[in-house]
Formats: structure tokens, C-alpha cells, sequence
């Protein structure tokens, strides 16, 4: 089974910068053969793709975030890391990190990392 393990979120300013870091560890897994994303979950809001970065190292972003959030990959280690620049009230949320594809059918996820921007 597939284990991730989010850290680096925190309680920043608007305007500030965190960098978010998810190690992906597994018996069974093919970590350069995936696609892999950050997600995010606001209160009373649903849970939405932030960032994926693919095979190729291709990547998409949501477009609230383009110009700010960076998505990239150390296949080596089996790290997927967000940096998050110019942060926004409206990007607080929980963030969670696993492969990039339909939210429908991921069925594990791990415990998140809080990121809470507040002036």
C-alpha cells in the first residue's frame, strides 16, 4: 500500500511563502511512472486539484494559483514538493498530496498539512 506523508504547511501572512513537501513510500510502487498532484480542502468547500505534475515533468495548475504555486518532482526520493509564493486568505486550506487523477477514484489519502493565511 501506498503511504504519503504531507509536512511544511503553517500560519503565514498574506503575501508570504511556504513550501510544501510530500514523501511517497510504498511496497508496491512505481513513483516515476506516476502522476502525482497537490490537492487542497477549504472548509465547507470540496477537495480540488492545486498542482500536477506528470511523467514527463509536464505540469497544470489551478488558475487561481498560476504565477504564484510551483509544482516539482524528485523521482529519486519519492518527493513531490508545492512551493507557494504570494499567498492568499483564500488559499488557506488543508493540502494533501497523492497521484494526479480523478478525485472519484482515490481511495487513501493522508492526514494533510494546514496552511492558514491570515493577516
Amino acid at each position: 500500500q501506498v503511504s504519503v506523508v504531507e509536512s511544511g504547511g503553517g500560519s503565514v501572512q498574506p503575501g508570504d511563502s511556504l513550501k510544501l513537501s510530500c514523501l511517497v513510500t510504498g511496497r508496491i510502487l512505481r513513483f516515476n511512472l506516476k502522476a502525482w498532484g497537490w490537492y487542497r480542502q477549504a472548509p465547507g468547500k470540496d477537495r480540488e486539484l492545486v498542482a500536477g505534475i506528470n511523467i514527463g515533468a509536464s505540469t497544470n495548475y489551478l488558475d487561481s494559483v498560476k504565477g504564484r504555486f510551483t509544482i516539482w518532482r524528485d523521482d529519486d526520493k519519492g518527493l513531490v514538493y508545492l512551493q507557494m509564493n504570494n499567498l492568499r486568505p483564500e488559499d488557506t486550506a488543508v493540502y494533501y498530496c497523492n497521484e494526479n487523477k480523478p478525485i472519484r477514484t482515490i481511495r487513501h489519502w493522508g492526514q494533510g498539512t494546514q496552511v492558514t493565511v491570515s493577516s
